[in-house]
């Protein structure tokens, strides 16, 4: 019966998207070690414009782009295009968002990609890593909750300087402890067993794991998980 819960839990295990988008490649070597230290997907937005020098003219593209988001955020001809898409938004419980900070807020294109896809990811789990050469990130954290509105959001996001990039495992691997990824992530619907041999049995999962409470009703991602 324990086998039998076990394979169940692990069929319903949630799925991870990353989705990020780099400029200068910080924001890709940070992804690339992440994919380390967890099972994800990813996902890169790149802008429909290719080989955009941002850099130029002290980042005067970009800043451009920002300010016409800031101008009038509700339109999407504020935006930017881009070329990335996706259509299986619907398989992953969490998403991760990895971008830089343009002057003091999100990147425009990963903010396209946002306001194209944040309404699909209602009730998601949402991550956010942000890097930056030394500004904060509370304006990115606030476009991430502007433009994923519904979103489940982890109770702290990982910002990484950018001469932090190059010893950035570490600061991943703390993060992802803090926010209990595995613990958050592991279950992404009901899972059952209707062997008949017990009943009334209520188990936890997380992720793989299963314990056998004793008393009470348990709750993963807001679901209860019953054995019976």
């Amino acid at each position: 019966m324990f086998i039998a819960l076990l394979a169940t839990a692990m069929m319903a295990q949630g799925k991870t998207l990353v989705v990020y988008y780099s400029f200068t490649n910080n924001v890709r070597t940070i992804v690339e070690d992440l994919q380390t230290q967890i099972t994800c997907d990813v996902l890169e937005v790149e802008p429909a414009d290719e080989g955009l020098d941002y850099a130029a003219n002290n980042y005067a593209i970009g800043s451009a782009l920002i300010a016409a988001i800031r101008e009038n955020p509700d339109s999407a001809s504020s935006y930017p295009a881009i070329k990335t898409t996706i259509d299986n938004l619907d398989e992953y419980n969490t998403v991760i968002v990895a971008t830089p900070l343009w002057w003091s807020n999100m990147a425009a294109p990963m903010q396209t990609f946002l306001f194209t896809y944040g309404a699909q990811m209602a009730g998601k789990n949402i991550g956010l890593i942000v890097s930056s050469a030394s500004s904060g990130i509370s304006g990115v954290v606030s476009d991430a909750k502007r433009l994923i509105p519904d979103g489940v959001f982890f109770s702290s996001n990982l910002w990484i300087r950018s001469s932090q990039t190059s010893n950035c495992h570490q600061m991943i691997a703390d993060w992802l402890e803090d926010i209990d990824y595995e613990a958050t992530t592991g279950i992404s619907e009901l899972a059952t067993d209707m062997s008949p041999q017990r009943e009334n049995v209520i188990y936890t999962l997380t992720g793989a794991r299963v314990t056998n409470p004793t008393s009470g009703i348990y709750i993963v991602n807001g679901k209860k998980v019953i054995y019976h």
